[in-house]
């Protein structure tokens, strides 16, 4: 059952264009819920928590689908959620506070997103790129190793979120009005534009891209895909001069880094025959 605090409240009133009748005092009983026996200073130092990153990351997801609208292939959106929900479950973290979801975005642009909290996204254009299931299960692996390792979170100014947090643990707090609550509002917007810009426009840094580069691996490895299909990958988009796209290919290491970083990550395992000539069928199924 979702709580009512205070962040939930402010960042459901991001997500609509006007704030419905009574959301205000809703507002305000999540700040009569707060605890106020913490100094607020060590409140500041908090980290956000797994409740905080879900609205965040549903708002991100908001901002994203105002540039891409979804595409309306179920069935191809079942798929791709059957491949990123079995990576999910071989990871660190199986599960998050709202669960991980899969879309896939109606654009020819070859990007993928991952909202803080488990919504990811991948374009069309990413799904013509990829060859094979294993190619897609490595793009997806790439992802989800973003919202584990909480990469988006950490693109969040800290000055930013130090103010938001010693606002909530305030006493003060209790009694803000409409002006103080636009005030608070305003904190967790700019936030989710901090996350966008480096979705979206910016790119993740270095050791980020590493990071989840090799995290990635041992996801496919654990769920039985080949391990070496993201440097496969990378490795044709390289070759067709396309390695400087956004998304996974936007990044501050080159692509050609990442393939030389990722060389040394990659297990000699042998995959089953039987099981890549099935997922080629499903592949091939799916639309691809």
């Amino acid at each position: 059952m979702i709580r009512k605090t205070l962040v939930p409240a402010v960042l459901l009133l991001l997500l609509t264009s006007s704030a419905p009748a009574g959301l205000l005092d809703n507002i305000q009983k999540g700040f009569d819920m707060l605890s106020t026996s913490s100094d607020a200073t060590q409140k500041a130092a908090r980290s956000i928590t797994d409740e905080e990153e879900y609205f965040l990351g549903r708002a991100v997801a908001a901002r994203i689908l105002e540039t891409y609208p979804l595409l309306k292939d179920p069935k191809l959106t079942e798929y791709v959620n059957s491949i990123g929900a079995l990576l999910a479950l071989h990871s660190e973290k199986p599960y998050t506070y709202g669960g991980y979801h899969f879309a896939v975005l109606d654009t020819d642009e070859m990007n993928a997103f991952a909202c803080p909290g488990g919504t990811i996204f991948i374009t069309q254009g990413m799904l013509k790129a990829v060859t094979n299931e294993d190619e897609l299960a490595a793009v997806l692996a790439h992802e989800i190793a973003h919202v584990n390792h909480r990469d988006g979170i950490a693109s969040i100014k800290k000055s930013r979120w130090t103010e938001a947090v010693t606002i909530i643990g305030s006493r003060a707090a209790q009694n803000y009005g409409p002006q103080e609550l636009s005030h608070l509002t305003g904190i967790f917007e700019g936030s989710i534009d901090d996350i966008v810009k480096t979705l979206v426009v910016k790119g993740y840094g270095k050791s980020m891209e590493y990071g989840a580069d090799k995290t990635a691996v041992a996801y496919l490895v654990s769920a039985g895909y080949e391990p070496g299909a993201l440097k496969d990958f990378l490795d044709r988009m390289v070759t067709r001069g396309t390695a400087s796209e956004g998304g996974i290919l936007k990044t501050h290491p080159g692509t050609t880094d990442r393939i030389d970083n990722l060389r040394a990550e990659i297990p000699k395992e042998t995959v089953n025959p039987s099981l890549v000539s099935k997922r080629t069928n499903r592949f091939t199924a799916a639309g691809n």
